[in-house]
């Protein structure tokens, strides 16, 4: 019998269409929870991203779009 991961941090997301597409491709091959799917991403980012090509894409993204104002430090 498999045992359930606790799940303690709740919070509301938004995504773009490409995000919830792949986030359903996901859930598709693997079966799991849109919240356990960013979990596993989440929790092991530093196992399945290259840490300068993750660098790379966060500057892109803020130099497209900003940093929204009141965003975490």
């Amino acid at each position: 019998m498999s045992k359930r991961l606790p799940l303690s941090k709740k919070f509301s997301a938004s995504l773009t269409e490409d995000a919830y597409d792949r986030l359903r491709a996901l859930n598709e091959t693997y079966h799991l929870s849109n919240n356990y799917l960013l979990t596993v991403l989440l929790e092991n980012l530093d196992e399945i991203a290259d840490e300068e090509k993750l660098a790379a894409v966060f500057e892109r993204f803020i130099a497209e779009y900003g940093a929204p104002k009141g965003s975490m430090k």
